[in-house]
Parts: C-alpha cells; sequence; structure tokens
C-alpha cells in the first residue's frame, strides 16, 4: 500500500445490551462469532491490520458510546475495504439462531490518515 493513498482506520467497537442479556451458551456463540470476525477483518481484501486493543477490564457493561470496547488499527487502500469491514458486523452468523453480529456488537469506523510530522 501506498502511504500517499493508504487511509489510516480506526475500528472501534463496542458490545451491546444483547449480549449481556444472553444466556451461557449463546455467549460462547457471540465469542466464537466474534473471533470468525476478527479473523475476518485480517483477510479483506485491502486491510492491513496494524494492532488491536481490548479495553474489557476498564469498560464495564454496554458500550453505547465512546469508549467503545475493543478498537482495531487498520490501514486500508480504499473506502470500500472500510465498508467491507464492517458488513462483517451483518453476515457474521452466530451460531444457528439466524442472528448476525450485529444483534450483540456494533462498528464505527474513523478515517483518516497517519499523522506525519514533518522536521
Amino acid at each position: 500500500m501506498s502511504q500517499s493513498k493508504t487511509l489510516r482506520v480506526l475500528f472501534c467497537i463496542g458490545v451491546n445490551q444483547n449480549f449481556f442479556d444472553a444466556s451461557p451458551a449463546e455467549a460462547k456463540q457471540v465469542w466464537a462469532a466474534f473471533g470468525v470476525m476478527m479473523k475476518g477483518i485480517e483477510e479483506t481484501q485491502g486491510i492491513r491490520v496494524i494492532g488491536n486493543m481490548d479495553d474489557d477490564q476498564l469498560m464495564v457493561g454496554p458500550s453505547t458510546t465512546a469508549p467503545w470496547t475493543t478498537y482495531v488499527l487498520a490501514d486500508a487502500e480504499h473506502l470500500d475495504n472500510v465498508a467491507a469491514v464492517c458488513n462483517l458486523f451483518r453476515t457474521t452468523p452466530v451460531g444457528e439462531s439466524g442472528s448476525k453480529l450485529w444483534k450483540f456488537c456494533k462498528i464505527e469506523a474513523r478515517v483518516g490518515r497517519e499523522l506525519i510530522i514533518q522536521g
């Protein structure tokens, strides 16, 4: 990816009340689906994951606004690649229930560019 054209993206992921209301068995299925989604981010064409951060020790309960529960920092070639990552929440199934991950979690992408200090 060319530095001049690369988008720097912070994917902000929140867990909503449905997760906390889920039975232990359903919560385990959500966690498995979350793992599939995280792997899906890394495998999305045009996305290069730089790192992630989990705030679960200091963020307790559902994330209704910022701060979020977890973050993924990545570079993207195009805005369409960013949208494809967000779409994983609409398409990743949770167990056999027919529910998708977005029933339990949400995502918001902040898009900008890498801050480079000219010396």
